[in-house]
């Protein structure tokens, strides 16, 4: 029995972390995506970006957001400070192509968000976070993939900048990131990428439902739920949204616990997605990339190391042997990671063992607070260097 869980379990995670292409892939074979009408009208867009108390960054956000290449003509720009109390709206002020949506009081950014659509007339938004700077041509590559009629939304591909002094963190966040992209860019291929990040994504304005106050992670319910209504959200590689990392250890680890607590909540407001019937590669795609890699692997993790010793107890068959010796490397290369992290050191041996067990580690806390703590929508941002070391 210990033998046969060791083995299922191991199988579980390899599917979760890239196996599930494989069918993926062979689905695409037999069944290639339809034809699509394409339209040759460049849509309007809102560009919509939520700054609460970002005034040491925000002038740089405006300068890079009104350098991006579109027709003026079709293009506007709101900014939502919902509660801020710094000096983010006189320094927004300053700026007349841009509109200001200063809420006084802080109750989330999915409520912001919610009255800022009210305001919404152009044909497509486009959400991006204060930290986050695009390259000159996002917006004309995002307008490109909604010529496909049916895209209800385009995820821009997100990229950590890499520093010079940074840790072990910084080194093994950008590397994630660019092997999440891999796959995202793979998942839209197969059919739709699964959610989309809050650095850069849009969505057509017409299939924007209100948010309840309380989502966590707003950008991937809001994207999932078009996906719902029959279309899809299209990877976009040439659209870049980069940001720095974390300026710490400590303030990743206020994003990961918000965005696994989001994970867990986000499950119980899209039960759709199970129903296999309905959405046969959208739930594919759910399961394999985002349920199972959120809510089952990270618990997997600790059993396939436990039911592998059990088996070494009973049997010394050269594969468990060989099994039990990788993960305990893995686990020890990890917490050498960790190690180096508190020095302000990096090296990829390490680097990403510690990270991907950071990460894991770190949905067990999102589960507790999910279980035990009331959510709000209101969360302590992440510090973020603002410079490059």
């Amino acid at each position: 029995m210990a033998a046969n869980l060791t083995i299922l379990f191991s199988l579980l995670c390899i599917f979760s972390y890239g196996g599930y292409i494989i069918p993926a892939w062979l689905w695409m074979k037999i069944s290639p995506a339809p034809k699509w009408v394409k339209s040759n009208v460049l849509p309007t867009v809102t560009f919509i970006v939520a700054a609460y108390n970002e005034e040491d960054i925000i002038e740089e956000k405006i300068s890079n957001s009104l350098s991006l290449i579109y027709p003026k003509d079709k293009i506007n720009f709101l900014f939502v400070t919902d509660g801020s109390t710094d000096a983010t709206v006189p320094l927004i002020s300053k700026y007349p192509a841009i509109q200001v949506q200063n809420h006084t009081e802080r109750d989330g950014k999915s409520m912001a968000i919610n009255r800022a659509m009210k305001r919404v007339k152009t044909d497509v938004v486009i959400f991006s976070d204060a930290n986050t700077f695009l390259n000159a041509d996002a917006i004309m590559f995002i307008a490109e993939k909604f010529r496909d009629q049916s895209v209800g939304g385009v995820a821009g591909e997100k990229k950590v900048f890499r520093l010079k002094n940074g840790g072990a963190n910084t080194e093994a966040e950008g590397l994630y990131w660019r092997y999440e992209s891999w796959l995202k860019q793979f998942d839209s291929n197969f059919y739709s990428t699964v959610g989309a990040a809050g650095e850069l994504f849009a969505i057509r304005t017409k299939l924007y439902t209100h948010t309840p106050k309380e989502v966590l992670l707003d950008d991937f319910v809001i994207s999932m739920r078009i996906c719902l209504k029959g279309l899809k959200i299209a990877y976009c590689k040439e659209a870049i949204a980069g940001e720095y990392p974390s300026e710490n250890l400590g303030e990743e680890q206020k994003r990961k616990r918000r965005i696994a607590t989001g994970a867990f909540q986000s499950v119980f407001l899209l039960k759709e997605l199970f129903l296999f019937w309905r959405h046969p590669k959208l739930t594919y795609l759910y399961i394999s990339h985002r349920f199972l890699r959120w809510i089952i692997c990270p618990f997997l993790l600790p059993l396939i190391l436990f039911t592998n010793f059990i088996v070494l107890t009973q049997q010394n068959h050269w594969f468990f042997i060989t099994l039990f010796v990788a993960q305990s490397c893995f686990y020890l290369l990890a917490l050498k990671g960790a190690w180096l992290d508190t020095k302000n050191k990096k090296h990829p041996l390490f680097s990403i063992p510690f990270y991907f067990l950071f990460m894991n580690l770190n949905m067990y806390f999102g589960l507790i607070r999910f279980l035990f703590v009331s959510q709000t929508g209101i969360w302590d941002k992440a510090v973020r260097v603002n410079k490059y070391n």
